[in-house]
């Protein structure tokens, strides 16, 4: 595989708060990707709306019992409060906490100006949520060579014309530029040129590589493996044998490589989630515990993105390996949380008793269609859906919004 190679400049300015790196385009035009993410965005919205709310421990959710953080601001991080935190838990951590509820359809609207200035420069935008996109510089409506400079144009639009700060990485893949959007949030920008990329990546907990939730990294460990460098030093036919074809992906990430595109209005089919058990299970109260934050994760997502399905696949692999999934469809649009979970629960009554071990559970949703296009969603109130809760993602896939 080809590792572009560019010539990239990098100077600090004296008296920025973070080193001001160029990135600029050689000749041969190759790839210049860009991630934008929002910083804490349904919370700095709330913030930015409210006056009194800045500078304060702020929720994005509801402080009932069974409710969920969808979003934290800043402040509110300092105390350990983060997305997907019980708000019980989260009111525990911070007791300045203040709870807000969601306004999606002024996220929504938000949303919109974000990407509209995103289309100022280039059509090839893959939007992973409300507050998060890639986008793909090397060939750009303003001719301008260096990502960087479009990068800072953007993050300097959005701030002028929502009030709102973003988080910037550039590299020469997505794995990568994701990566150094994080690097210097908030409102931050870094880029990982592709003499750094390896380097970098061999230096990254395994946690932090996408795709590694808890389990995969306790399996990791328990293999060895604590680093990229770790993982980068696994033959191939290792990783397939012992993560399957998500083994592929850690082989070459590891290696800073990652020939994915930035794929502009892609339609997906179905979205969804998986663990990988770091222990067997094999009762159903096991299986039911599990499934959990897999579905609270699979709703925040479907919240995040405004989008719904039908059907309902639960998925289940064996110790052995075999695989079987299970499926419940519905006339109308599945418009709660609390409805996927009772359906999980009658899907798991065709799996439970089981003979055999489990060694992976995954839930997903497919015949996906908008919120609004059906009447039960738009009438849809937080006390019918419990709220909403886990967006991790997913990866996209699921993704934390920053």
């Amino acid at each position: 595989m080809q590792i572009p190679s560019e010539n990239i400049r990098e100077r600090t300015r004296e008296g920025a708060g973070h080193p001001e790196q160029e990135a600029t385009l050689a000749p041969s035009r190759q790839r210049k990707i860009i991630h934008i993410d929002m910083d804490a965005f349904f919370a700095s919205v709330e913030q930015r709306d409210n006056p009194e709310l800045r500078g304060k421990p702020v929720a994005v959710g509801y402080p009932q019992a069974r409710g969920v953080v969808a979003a934290a601001s800043y402040e509110a991080r300092k105390f350990g409060v983060y997305s997907a935190l019980p708000s019980v838990t989260a009111k525990r951590k911070c007791p300045e906490l203040i709870f807000v509820p969601p306004r999606f359809d002024v996220y929504k609207s938000v949303s919109r100006e974000i990407h509209e200035i995103f289309a100022l420069h280039t059509k090839m935008i893959e939007p992973l949520s409300l507050d998060e996109a890639y986008l793909d510089a090397t060939e750009n409506m303003q001719g301008i060579a260096s990502a960087t400079r479009i990068a800072e144009d953007i993050r300097l639009k959005i701030r002028e014309q929502t009030g709102l700060t973003a988080s910037a990485g550039i590299s020469y893949n997505k794995f990568l530029a994701k990566l150094a959007s994080d690097h210097r949030k908030p409102d931050g920008l870094f880029v990982i040129t592709p003499a750094m990329g390896s380097a970098f990546a061999e230096a990254l907990p395994i946690k932090k590589f996408h795709g590694v939730g808890p389990a995969t990294a306790n399996k990791m460990r328990s293999l060895g493996i604590e680093t990229g460098l770790d993982l980068k030093a696994q033959t191939l036919p290792f990783l397939l044998h012992h993560f399957g074809r998500a083994g592929r992906y850690y082989y070459w990430n590891s290696r800073g490589i990652d020939e994915r595109q930035v794929s502009p209005d892609r339609a997906r089919k179905s979205i969804g989630t998986e663990t990988t058990f770091a222990q067997d299970i094999r009762d159903r109260e096991s299986a039911n515990r599990e499934l959990k934050p897999l579905i609270e994760k699979l709703w925040r997502h479907c919240e995040n993105i405004g989008t719904r399905g039908k059907t309902l696949t639960l998925k289940v692999k064996y110790a052995d390996f075999q695989q079987v999934t299970r499926s419940r469809t519905s006339n109308a649009l599945l418009s709660s949380q609390e409805i996927l979970e009772d359906l999980c629960s009658e899907l798991l009554n065709t799996i439970f008793p089981s003979a055999k071990e489990v060694r992976l559970l995954g839930v997903s949703l497919s015949s996906l269609g908008s919120e609004g296009s059906s009447e039960d969603d738009q009438n849809m109130r937080p006390s019918s859906h419990r709220q909403f809760s886990l967006f991790q993602a997913i990866g996209k896939a699921c993704i934390d919004g920053g």
